[in-house]
C-alpha cells in the first residue's frame, strides 16, 4: 500500500484496467481500488465539488491535475469504509463471480490459489465475453 498513487495511474492507464487488487505483504487480496479512487485524490476537491470550476479551467491547466498525485500513495486512494472484498477460489463458477461482483459493485475478481495468495483477476469484461460469448 505504500506504492506511488502515480505508478498505480500509470498501472491502470496502461493495461487499460477498471481497478486494481491491493494485496497485503504476503500476495492475500485485501480489496479493489477502483480507478475512480486514483481520480478522486488526482481531482482537485474544488472541481469535484463545484463542476463548473473544472469547466473554467483551460485543458493546458487542466492537463497537468495529475501531479496532484505526486507523493501520494495508494494507501491514501483506498475508502474510509472497505467494502467486502471480491475474492474467489479457483472453482469459482461464472455465476458466483458475476452474482459477487454485483454485490460488491466492483468490476474485478480476484482469484485466489489454496493458500489463500492471488492467482489471478477476472475482469467484468471478460466475464461478460464468457458468458455472452460470440452473440455480445
Amino acid at each position: 500500500m505504500a506504492t506511488a498513487a502515480i505508478d498505480a495511474a500509470r498501472i491502470l492507464a496502461g493495461g487499460d484496467l477498471p481497478g486494481l487488487i491491493v494485496v497485503n505483504d504476503a500476495g492475500k487480496p485485501l480489496l479493489v481500488l477502483p480507478g475512480t479512487q486514483v481520480l478522486r485524490l488526482a481531482v482537485p476537491s474544488y472541481c469535484q465539488d463545484d463542476p463548473t470550476l473544472a469547466r473554467v479551467i483551460d485543458e493546458a491547466a487542466a492537463d497537468v491535475f495529475f501531479r496532484e498525485l505526486d507523493g501520494r500513495t495508494v494507501q491514501e486512494c483506498l475508502p474510509d469504509e472497505p467494502k467486502e472484498p471480491p475474492v474467489v477460489d479457483g472453482r469459482a463458477t461464472a455465476l458466483e463471480m458475476a452474482a459477487l461482483m454485483a454485490r460488491t459493485r466492483s468490476p474485478l475478481v480476484a482469484v485466489t490459489n489454496p493458500d489463500g495468495t492471488l492467482a489471478g483477476v477476472v475482469t467484468m469484461h471478460a466475464l461478460l465475453d464468457r458468458i455472452l460469448g460470440d452473440g455480445a
